[in-house]
């Protein structure tokens, strides 16, 4: 009798050692921090007087200070280490954000917009973090293992689902924005216990030292100066070019659905806020399903083509499901409302899902490991550039259209499954794209 195989992602899980492991393990708590105030975020700001086109505008003006930081996370990365940057600009990047969150509840309505400003730019420096973090993760992995590590480490963080009910319970209990006040304290905690966890838990790596090494004594205008052998690199890789436009995409789609979501289902469709949360809830457990019964076996394939394909169709039908939805009529939602939001969810969390894992991996296999921190600090400077207008040009939509951001994304996903078939016409198939 034949022997049953584990799930490829369970061995994968069980078999984790050193750094990936303290980061796949560690990335449960970002569930219980930052993900129980993200449903609630854009109509937090709503409550505290912001208009739509105001918080598409801190948005974008967000993501180019996050270029900013994306520029020296490279330099910084490499001179301080991926452990001790990871540590210190999660702190600055994450942690500190949440105090200044929770004080725009506390000052006069007009000044609401010029705090939650503040706290983005001050957030910004996560980026640096997010480019030592990535190296800290997969630069001592052996190379095959890469692709299941990112699907780890989304499903760890679709964990944040199964608490989504402690939001959606305060909410009810108390009002808005005195859950969002304890939302945030508890966001401070478990992030500074998350940074400090991990830090203790990993070390630095092989990479890292030999990058520290490398860089002792260079000055960081000379170090900055290098890029330029860096987008050489790129430009001679296309498909690494490849990787940074299927990253651009998904970056869009998702920097839109993450600030206009709420507000559409909410404010359009008159989904009572108490509900928020759920969808997010049910996108992520599904998202969870779908890592371990299909799109694991993505991760042995020998090609990309055909789940990008997947991922950009199902995820643009789900976009096209919410741009159709006409506005409910009164103030309740049309019990019709929620069986449609439910299939754009279920598209959605494939899509999204899949495209998270691939627009990942593509970048991550596409360069070369001595100079991985570069590369991706260029990387999301290049992303960040072309997703950066899309949350102020989404917020003047939905000043018009709650439902036209949706049609944003749609042209976006549609432009990918182009991209893709272009990319993959008359050669053979490769892992690395």
């Amino acid at each position: 009798m034949s022997r049953h195989l584990p799930n490829p992602l369970v061995q994968t899980l069980t078999s984790l050692r050193g750094n990936p492991r303290a980061c796949v393990y560690t990335e449960p708590l970002w569930g219980l921090s930052l993900n129980l105030c993200l449903p609630y975020a854009s109509v937090y700001m709503l409550a505290l007087g912001l208009g739509d086109a105001q918080i598409g505008l801190i948005s974008s003006i967000g993501m180019l200070a996050q270029v900013v930081a994306g520029v020296l996370g490279g330099v910084i990365t490499d001179k301080v280490g991926r452990r001790q940057t990871t540590a210190i600009f999660d702190l600055i990047g994450w942690c500190l954000p949440c105090l200044i969150w929770l004080a725009a509840s506390f000052v006069v309505p007009t000044m609401a917009f010029w705090v939650f400003l503040g706290a983005s730019l001050v957030n910004s420096v996560q980026l640096v973090s997010q480019s030592s973090w990535d190296c800290l993760m997969v630069e001592d992995a052996d190379r095959e293992h890469i692709p299941r590590i990112y699907s780890l480490m989304l499903v760890a963080a679709n964990l944040s689902a199964l608490f989504a009910p402690i939001s959606a319970t305060l909410v009810v209990r108390f009002s808005l924005v005195i859950a969002m006040r304890i939302l945030y304290i508890n966001a401070f905690v478990v992030m500074l216990a998350k940074l400090t966890w991990l830090f203790a838990w990993s070390h630095e790596t092989e990479v890292g030292r030999i990058r520290i090494e490398q860089t002792k004594g260079v000055g960081t205008w000379q170090l900055l100066n290098g890029y330029r052998s860096v987008l050489g690199i790129i430009k001679r890789s296309p498909a690494t070019i490849f990787a940074l436009g299927i990253a651009a995409l998904y970056g869009a789609v998702n920097s839109v659905n993450g600030t206009f979501w709420q507000i559409v289902i909410n404010q359009k469709l008159a989904v009572p806020i108490g509900l928020l949360p759920y969808f997010p809830m049910a996108q992520s457990l599904l998202s969870i399903l779908f890592y371990f019964t299909v799109i694991h076996k993505v991760t042995g394939s020998s090609h990309f083509k055909v789940p990008l394909l997947a991922a950009f169709g199902t995820f643009l039908v789900g976009q096209l499901v919410i741009c159709a939805l006409p506005a409910a009529v009164g103030t309740q939602a049309n019990p019709s409302t929620y069986l449609v939001l439910g299939l754009s969810v279920l598209f959605n969390s494939f899509g999204a899902g899949m495209l998270a894992m691939l627009s990942s991996a593509l970048v991550a296999l596409s360069i070369d490991r001595l100079e991985r921190s570069r590369v991706m600090a260029v990387q999301r400077t290049v992303v960040l550039l072309c997703i950066a207008p899309f949350g102020w040009v989404a917020g003047l939509l939905s000043d018009i259209d709650r439902g036209l951001p949706f049609l944003l994304t749609s042209i976006l996903l549609a432009l990918g499954l182009l991209l893709t078939l272009a990319r993959f016409k008359g050669r053979p198939q490769s892992k690395a794209a």
